[in-house]
């Protein structure tokens, strides 16, 4: 008989106390099965040392689960019932290696490969976006090579930084010349600013990407945007990867490489409930650094994204 875990309830427990996991779930360590019988968890991966700007990101996971006390099992908008249909809980944090960013790749993929032999997807609090990579590699020798949604301000597909092949802006050229990705069925939203060169933004459409630059979105909804997404990357396994920077600095100022012109927390919404219908088998939500966020605002949105990647995981109950 599987288990359906409900977040402590602001009236059980005051929202200023009680569990400190996200959404107030059950830690795994606290259940008698531990991982097994779960249909998702979340999972922290506290890693700032492939930054190239502002640090910080080591202490996401836990400020968005701090900010994610408000939230409540039933999403009003959309009906979704996840805590009814889907066995979830806290599986904590990957132990990285604070001092060797190579070892944390190879411990994090590690993690990855042993939360993958169950039939678990990972919903990642990160983090900068370089843990997006050794996630996909275990996320590929589950499923094969996979869709991707990325929302971003920049498109992660440098050949080096400072001569490094891994870093958070490599992201996404190491998972194609790995054979991570189906690049067909590759969507990069909010991409915007400033490059070295005037092809930067080409090297992944040149691969096969649909790149949806952030002037393309402005002063407008993005929802039928979302309806040709669907349409382009059909049935297959699909990953959604959120860097935190695609949204605009007035909503969003607690990341490491903020750039104006972005999305807004509505159009953010409008893309994750857009993903209701694909075959999501993870996603993250990267790049949260709550040094620079003293609201606490960026981490509190952060929150309720991850909170509507899993509303749109497939097998999710609608009232």
């Amino acid at each position: 008989m599987k288990t359906f875990h409900q977040p402590q309830g602001g009236n059980e427990m005051p929202r200023f106390a009680g569990r400190g996991t996200m959404l107030r779930l059950p830690a795994t360590e606290s259940l008698p099965q531990g991982l097994d019988g779960l249909d998702a968890v979340f999972l922290g991966v506290p890693l700032d040392i492939g930054t190239s700007q502002r640090a910080g990101t080591r202490y996401g996971p836990r400020s968005i689960r701090n900010e994610s006390v408000m939230i409540r099992p039933y999403n009003m908008a959309t009906g979704a019932a996840p805590f009814d249909s889907l066995s979830v809980a806290d599986a904590g944090d990957v132990a990285i290696n604070t001092y060797h960013l190579l070892e944390s790749v190879r411990i994090i993929e590690q993690a990855y490969d042993e939360l993958l032999r169950r039939p678990i997807i990972p919903l990642t609090l990160g983090g900068d976006h370089t843990i997006t990579l050794p996630i996909l590699r275990a996320i590929a020798r589950k499923h094969g090579p996979v869709g991707l949604v990325h929302v971003d301000a920049h498109t992660d597909t440098n050949d080096h930084m400072f001569g490094e092949k891994i870093a958070h802006g490599t992201t996404f050229r190491r998972a194609v010349e790995e054979g991570l990705l189906d690049c067909r069925r590759v969507v990069q939203i909010g991409q915007r600013a400033q490059g070295y060169s005037s092809g930067d933004f080409q090297w992944g459409v040149d691969q096969g990407f649909r790149l949806v630059q952030a002037e393309q979105c402005w002063h407008r909804s993005l929802a039928p945007l979302m309806d040709e997404v669907r349409a382009q990357l059909g049935s297959g396994p699909v990953y959604l990867t959120f860097d935190i920077d695609g949204i605009d600095p007035a909503w969003a100022p607690g990341t490491g490489t903020p750039e104006v012109g972005g999305l807004t927390s509505i159009q953010a919404l409008e893309i994750v409930r857009g993903c209701q219908g694909l075959d999501l088998v993870g996603g993250d939500l990267v790049e949260v650094s709550p040094p620079y966020d003293q609201s606490g605002n960026t981490a509190q949105l952060a929150a309720n994204l991850l909170y509507e990647m899993l509303c749109v995981l497939p097998g999710v109950a609608r009232r």
